[in-house]
């Protein structure tokens, strides 16, 4: 009598515990269904559509030769939110102090897209959100284009292809097939130091 109550508490602990699979009879729905196909269309649509209105603009991936005219996908689709005073830009090999927040598309439990990762708590507030600083270069395509077409003071939300950010590779809580949304605002840059 003791062993069958053991097992049934150990079975009934197993839900709380997050130690059930997900099988199509649980009825259980999928966090990201289709999730390489619904983010090909929306880049798709984002090549087609945000250009027409105000304020939008795309960039091709640092890395690509100016000459070639390059796919949907070789591009950032930036929505231009404030414009700085600056006049330059970083280049690849600066560092950058930004505030910023990355999230994905909206998912089944995310509909506003699930945050990834941010530089600040709460709300964004410019007077109490603190900048972190980056190397342009140690960062994805998609966000290095950005960074080296904005200017100090510029606030965007960009919308990076999954080829320019994490492909077909699961990062941590960002899914494979990911187009990554980031709300930047560039507040400083320096240039790194030379070996003397």
């Amino acid at each position: 009598m003791k062993k069958s109550k053991l097992t049934l508490l150990a079975l009934a602990l197993i839900p709380a515990l997050g130690l059930v699979s997900c099988k199509e009879e649980d009825n259980t729905v999928e966090e990201y269904p289709n999730w390489q196909s619904v983010n090909d269309s929306f880049v798709q649509s984002l090549a087609t559509d945000s250009l027409k209105k105000e304020g939008w603009a795309r960039y091709k991936s640092w890395s690509m030769s100016a000459d070639t005219e390059g796919s949907v996908a070789d591009y950032v689709y930036v929505k231009k939110l404030e414009s700085g005073a600056g006049t330059a830009s970083p280049v690849y090999t600066d560092t950058v102090s930004v505030v910023y927040q990355g999230r994905l598309l909206p998912s089944v439990s995310y509909p506003s897209g699930y945050v990834f990762d941010q530089s600040y708590s709460g709300t964004y507030d410019p007077d109490t959100s603190s900048p972190s600083e980056f190397s342009v270069s140690g960062l994805v395509d998609g966000f290095s284009t950005a960074l080296q077409n904005m200017h100090v003071g510029d606030r965007w939300l960009v919308y990076i292809p999954y080829q320019l950010g994490y492909g077909a590779t699961e990062k941590t809580s960002i899914p494979a097939y990911s187009t990554l949304i980031f709300e930047i605002t560039l507040v400083d840059f320096w240039r790194a130091k030379k070996a003397e």
